[in-house]
């Protein structure tokens, strides 16, 4: 699987996201560049699950030196190296071990009845809540000092991408 000429964002407004680790999950797979597979990395040693579809936008790179980080709301876990047309709705602002660490919060471009959810407003707190929390617990159980900042509205989108689209340059 060659992600090299995948565009980060194939047009305004969307992503495309490389899945993974599909939701329900405890397995933590990553993308392995040279061998062109998704590998398995480890195993999350907690009660925690990831709550969605968790991945990668191809051919950026955020500030912790890996592909921005994106999770996708769908009603049903796809699987590992699933491509998913995404429209980013906000950011999970924190910080992973000193590194600035925006995780994307996309709606699946292919879930019509989903097309009107533009914005994390649409979203319900408890959800987000969820989100923040398995990466609080998660993190904090691997010895990782991490600081969940809040959430960024989707007008915050653009100026990450962009940067992590440079950065990969």
């Amino acid at each position: 699987m060659d992600l090299s000429q995948l565009p980060a964002s194939p047009a305004p407004g969307l992503v495309n996201l490389v899945v993974e680790i599909p939701a329900g999950s405890r397995n933590k797979y990553e993308y392995d560049a040279l061998a062109g597979v998704m590998a398995l990395d480890r195993i999350l040693h907690s009660s925690v699950r990831y709550p969605f579809d968790y991945g990668f936008v191809p051919n950026t790179l955020a500030e912790d030196g890996s592909p921005l980080d994106a999770l996708v709301i769908m009603e049903e876990p796809t699987f590992a190296g699933c491509l998913i047309r995404a429209r980013p709705i906000g950011i999970l602002d924190m910080v992973d071990r000193g590194a600035h660490d925006g995780k994307l919060l996309c709606m699946a471009e292919a879930d019509i009845p989903n097309r009107r959810v533009t914005s994390i407003r649409q979203i319900a707190n408890d959800q987000l809540e969820e989100v923040a929390e398995f990466f609080r617990t998660y993190k904090s159980i691997e010895g990782r000092v991490t600081e969940i900042l809040g959430w960024l509205d989707v007008e915050a989108v653009p100026a990450l991408l962009q940067r992590c689209i440079d950065a990969a340059r």
